[in-house]
């Protein structure tokens, strides 16, 4: 069996093409530039935020000899970790520390529910003066705190307040101005389809809140707690205008409780009480950051 070549079969041959060399793209200066530009500003940045706390670091390891001598010697320093025992004896840390996570747990579930709540109402309910009570919400948002600290002071005094934990109560049932925006952003982009398909199984505003809109929000939810609890975790105004010594938190403790019998103030001590009182919050960022900007709604409506 003999075979014929396609030209002899009297099929025409493709065109060969000469090879050539693939084409580079031409380079681009100005995005070179801004890359430059980004890590430059991201080393300021981190230079600006880290630098605070190595020195915080370094302090609570020196002993006072070193940290009155040089700034240089804190390189060179031998760890003193006797610093983070006192931290914890001259004061009682661990009670106060207790109050602190109390409040925060406290304030953070209140204020997710109600903030949470609200910014499904303003996202999905149909009422009248729905978009300007959104913008007053918002516009309390430019209200400096130090401007209300006075009345807010009065407030809760005159009513009999002062000394406990009901006014961070009444502060998580009021809702955060940026949780409501942040809850009502996020329930705005659910398709309405899936809100009209659990009107058509017979759902109510409240079953519908509950069973469908909640699980989508987890992630904002998440977020939410995060945020509330921090705040409360690292106030220190609000307790120590509103508390006393047996209910104080934890940073009102370290802002002025580390002192010698002369009533001067034990630094290195002092920086070892700030590192103690950093760490869970730098512990719970470390395990939750990743969750910050995730969203189930993907996997939400089924196409």
């Amino acid at each position: 069996m003999t075979s014929t070549s396609p030209a002899a079969a009297g099929v025409p041959r493709a065109p060969v093409r000469p090879w050539t060399s693939p084409r580079r793209r031409p380079e681009n200066p100005c995005g070179d530039r801004a890359s430059v530009t980004t890590y430059i500003l991201v080393i300021l940045a981190l230079a600006f935020f880290g630098v605070p706390f190595i020195w915080v670091v370094l302090t609570s390891l020196a002993t006072p000899a070193q940290l009155a001598s040089s700034s240089f010697q804190l390189l060179h320093l031998h760890p003193q970790w006797s610093n983070f025992a006192q931290a914890t004896t001259l004061i009682p840390f661990w009670r106060y520390a207790g109050n602190s996570l109390f409040l925060s747990l406290l304030t953070a579930t209140l204020s997710t529910a109600s903030s949470a709540t609200v910014g499904f109402a303003f996202a999905r309910l149909k009422a009248p003066g729905r978009a300007w009570l959104f913008t007053v919400v918002l516009a309390t948002m430019m209200i400096p705190a130090i401007a209300t600290l006075i009345p807010t002071y009065v407030l809760f005094a005159r009513v009999g307040l002062v000394g406990t934990y009901w006014p961070w109560v009444l502060w998580g049932l009021a809702g955060v101005p940026y949780l409501i925006f942040l809850f009502r952003q996020f329930f705005t982009s659910i398709p309405l389809e899936l809100e009209d398909a659990a009107i058509i199984d017979g759902c109510g505003w409240v079953s519908m809140y509950l069973r469908i809109f909640l699980p989508l929000a987890k992630m904002v939810l998440l977020t939410s707690f995060l945020l509330s609890f921090t705040w409360t975790w690292g106030d220190y105004l609000a307790p120590a205008l509103l508390l006393n010594d047996n209910n104080m938190t934890l940073a009102v403790a370290v802002a002025y409780g580390y002192l010698d019998p002369h009533g001067i103030g034990l630094v290195t001590v002092q920086g070892a009480g700030a590192l103690l009182f950093l760490l869970p919050v730098i512990v719970l960022f470390g395990f939750t950051q990743r969750y910050f900007m995730g969203s189930s709604l993907g996997s939400s409506v089924k196409g």
